[in-house]
């Protein structure tokens, strides 16, 4: 019985301390930040795939948008695009 409660306070005692020195560091600022990542890069097909989306019903007759979707079907079927 003994040996349990000293388990507990222990227990205790550590999950106090750990908060104590997170919540001092939050306070700080001392946390590491978060990674910075690369912008995404600008990709004309996806703009031109975005335009035609909104144009409606037109894009059947519009050759850019054509074009687009057969460059985006051939990039999405394409083996050596899966690597």
């Amino acid at each position: 019985m003994l040996a349990r409660l000293v388990v507990v306070i222990v227990a205790a005692v550590a999950i106090t301390a750990a908060d104590h020195r997170a919540r001092e560091e939050i306070s700080a600022g001392t946390l590491p930040s978060p990674p910075v990542t690369e912008a995404p890069r600008s990709d004309p097909l996806r703009e031109t795939l975005r335009r035609c989306q909104q144009m409606g019903e037109s894009t059947t007759r519009d050759p850019q948008c054509l074009a687009a979707w057969d460059e985006n079907r051939r990039r999405f079927l394409s083996p050596a695009a899966r690597n």
